[in-house]
């Protein structure tokens, strides 16, 4: 197997709202929120939904991968329920090899209200279910080692049972990726993935504004010295300004496309991610690697939803 991702498995529901919804539910723009199961059948209660989809950041990215081509597998924990049946299903759909045996459990099957603003911004409000209950023997060892590389996201980062799982993961890994995801995710754990950043991952994915916060800075250029001095790879991407990846002294420049008809920017950044891993895993040259990434965000940004046809 090339890829194998391992991160929350969320169904999405993709919801359209405008920016005085966000207001009076107290939600902030283009973030992650995490509710219990009663805020969040509330709010579902007052919306319209457009969608669901077999979600998650890096099943996203997963599938991305998949339909460039690569043998990927995904590890995420649903429950025996309808939703996960149905999550199931839309992976396997997918040609990716789910590698997780699904069981009657206590908590539902996680759920993500995706709700977006009419300038195609993203806001996220999530139940996690079930997703974030992920153990370390949910791991398989061999699963691990069959892969060449496995991509993991932030958002499954949490202290107890998850942060096992992502240490026994890493640690019989061959190579590693990572998504610090959220601008929320980094600000709670920025002791936790700096070490994380600077020991144990081959590539970090992040958007400017988390690598900013990740480092405490405001100023580009400490950013660019942050990821020379890592001797990883460190991959940013920065919205209208395009994408930059840093590799020891290699610094690499990729512009954004222009002219698009944005309708959703949900999936930008996962699918920007499928497109450099692809890249990476095929042995395209950095630059490459970060082209393949645009064109799959460019493409995303300009439908509904995180999923390409």
């Amino acid at each position: 197997m090339k890829i194998l991702g391992i991160g929350n498995a969320i169904v999405d529901v993709i919801c359209k709202v405008d920016d005085k919804y966000l207001l009076d539910n107290g939600l902030t723009k283009s973030t992650m929120k995490l509710v219990g199961e009663i805020e969040f059948k509330k709010l579902l209660s007052t919306l319209k939904i457009e969608d669901t989809v077999s979600g998650g950041s890096v099943a996203n990215s997963i599938v991305g991968l998949s339909q460039l081509g690569n043998k990927v597998g995904f590890i995420g924990k649903i429950n025996d329920d309808d939703l996960g049946q149905k999550y199931e299903d839309g992976l396997k759909k997918e040609k990716v090899q789910y590698s997780y045996k699904k069981k009657s459990e206590i908590s539902p099957t996680g759920t993500c209200l995706i709700l977006i603003t009419p300038d195609a911004e993203r806001t996220m409000v999530t139940f996690l279910g079930i997703a974030g209950k992920i153990n370390k023997t949910d791991i398989k060892e061999e699963t691990i080692k069959a892969s060449e590389l496995i991509f993991l996201e932030g958002y499954l980062w949490d202290e107890g049972e998850p942060k096992s799982a992502f240490d026994k993961a890493m640690s019989i890994s061959n190579k590693r990726a990572m998504s610090l995801s959220d601008l929320f995710c980094v600000e709670r754990h920025k002791e936790s993935f700096l070490d994380l950043i600077k020991n144990k991952l081959d590539i970090t994915f992040a958007n400017e504004q988390e690598i900013k916060s990740l480092i405490n800075t405001n100023k580009f250029g400490e950013v660019i010295a942050f990821g020379k001095e890592l001797r990883k790879i460190l991959v940013i991407t920065r919205g209208e300004k395009g994408s930059v990846a840093i590799k020891n002294n290699e610094i690499v420049e990729c512009k954004s496309k222009s002219n698009l008809k944005i309708l959703d920017l949900t999936g930008a950044g996962d699918l920007f991610a499928a497109g450099f891993l692809h890249g990476f895993i095929n042995n395209f040259s950095i630059k490459d690697s970060l082209e393949k990434g645009t064109e799959m965000s460019s493409k995303i940004i300009q439908k509904i939803g995180a999923r390409l046809n």
